[in-house]
């Protein structure tokens, strides 16, 4: 069965997944068992689909209804192909801005990051399926509904986003405190994309390897970081003001 938000029922679940419905997260129940939920763990696994298991009181206080232990959350948005989308983009004559979010997970700092990207004119926003922040209620509203005016690509892999931008002529400039460059000394002039790293742990160190460059902010205080979305506005604007 199927509402405006959600999926439930294993067999519904499947068939929203195998006919491309944009699924941001499927929850399962923990311990599930049974032939048709194999099926169902064959599918998720081979469409990357973002997972979560949980008890059944969590699927309980998501749906009245009777969901066998699977519900998934529908996307409000349709996605892009991330191929079709930077080749567009290049076509259009106007230098690339592309943003790259590397798992990150809460979905507020999604929302207001996608705020912040409408309002500097970023072209695209690139998550990975697993292990992102879904779009959502609070995504939406955070964003004040700039969700649904910003191109969102969703890929397999952060790595694979990386090398189709890099081989466009697009570099890859990666917002970290492992550099000794700040937002100052990097130019954000040329086609780049900035990629920030998930809450806690930053940037993935194997993603980091394959950034074109690095750069971070002055820190002037005793606390050592900023919140990611904050992060984020001060990157772009910073590369608005090296286009103006």
């Amino acid at each position: 069965m199927e509402n405006s938000t959600q999926i439930f029922g294993i067999r519904a679940v499947i068939e929203a997944i195998n006919a491309k419905k944009a699924i941001d997260k499927v929850f399962v129940q923990k311990g599930l068992r049974g032939e048709l939920s194999q099926e169902l763990e064959t599918v998720l696994r081979k469409e990357r689909i973002n997972t979560s298991y949980v008890p059944i009181e969590k699927l309980n206080r998501l749906t009245k209804n009777n969901h066998q232990g699977v519900v998934a959350q529908i996307s409000p948005v349709n996605f892009h192909d991330l191929e079709v989308l930077v080749e567009r983009v290049l076509e259009s004559n106007k230098t690339p801005l592309f943003l790259l979010l590397d798992q990150l997970s809460d979905v507020r700092n999604f929302g207001a990051i996608i705020r912040t990207a409408e309002c500097t004119g970023v072209d695209g926003i690139i998550i990975q399926k697993s292990g992102s922040a879904p779009v959502n209620g609070d995504t939406i509203k955070t964003s004040a509904g700039a969700v649904f005016k910003v191109p969102i690509c969703k890929v397999d892999h952060i790595k694979d986003a990386m090398f189709h931008l890099q081989a466009s002529g697009i570099k890859v400039i990666a917002a970290t405190e492992k550099t000794e460059d700040t937002i100052y000394d990097v130019s954000f002039a040329e086609p780049c994309a900035i990629i920030m790293g998930s809450e806690g742990r930053g940037i993935n160190p194997s993603v980091l390897k394959l950034v074109d460059a690095k750069a971070k902010l002055p820190l002037l205080g005793d606390i050592e970081s900023l919140n990611v979305s904050v992060a984020c506005g001060a990157f772009l604007y910073e590369a608005i003001r090296q286009r103006r």
